[in-house]
């Protein structure tokens, strides 16, 4: 066995541990709920038993979560830098979850157009929560206004802009992966109007 294999061994150990006491069980009880002996756990969670496949999917079965989850390699980096995009005053962190999640940070200094022939509409759903300032969210025909600390959610199936109230507005964006491309596909819109910084764009 590698160093690496060994790492990953004792973190897989650790987890099912971690996970059976946030449950609050004893071992008898997750043993029970994984078929298995109380000894037989106990040896697993201590390292004094090998860990055997069959053994891992039963377990993850009954601790609510998955085989890929109890036995994901966690020497990945924790902290994932940000992507500056300067030109259009965005920075994004990528979800390292879900590839097709992608999260965006965002200034914004104009009000949304109220004009629905300027909003947009793709697949995809979002979620923004307002960093500073006050934002306003043209969802169709309706008006959201959206204080500092307050979060929406919404498809972007329905015509959709953001802009801010009463000043410069700073959000947070979270996106799956239709409407991260609608999003690009946006900022290339901005350009090409001659809107600088994607001030008053389409979030999403």
């Amino acid at each position: 066995m590698t160093q690496e294999d060994g790492q990953l061994d004792s973190l897989v150990r650790k987890r099912i541990r971690a996970l059976r006491v946030a449950q609050g069980w004893s071992l008898e009880e997750l043993a029970t709920r994984a078929h298995l002996s109380q000894s037989s756990l106990s040896r697993i969670e201590t390292g004094q038993r090998r860990l055997a496949l069959d053994q891992l999917v039963t377990l993850a079965r009954a601790l609510d979560t998955t085989l890929d989850q109890l036995v994901e390699n966690a020497a990945d980096d924790v902290v994932i830098s940000p992507t500056i995009d300067g030109a259009h005053g965005l920075m994004r962190w990528p979800v390292k979850s879900d590839p097709g999640m992608s999260v965006m940070r965002q200034r914004m200094t104009e009000p949304p157009p109220v004009n629905p022939a300027r909003m947009r509409a793709h697949p995809g759903r979002e979620w923004l929560v307002v960093l500073s300032g006050t934002a306003v969210l043209m969802l169709g025909h309706r008006r959201f206004r959206i204080e500092t600390n307050q979060a929406a959610e919404f498809p972007t199936m329905m015509p959709h802009a953001i802009g801010s109230e009463g000043g410069p507005c700073e959000i947070m964006g979270i996106f799956d992966q239709d409407a991260r491309r609608g999003h690009q596909r946006d900022i290339v819109d901005c350009d090409d109007q001659g809107t600088k910084g994607a001030k008053g764009c389409d979030l999403a």
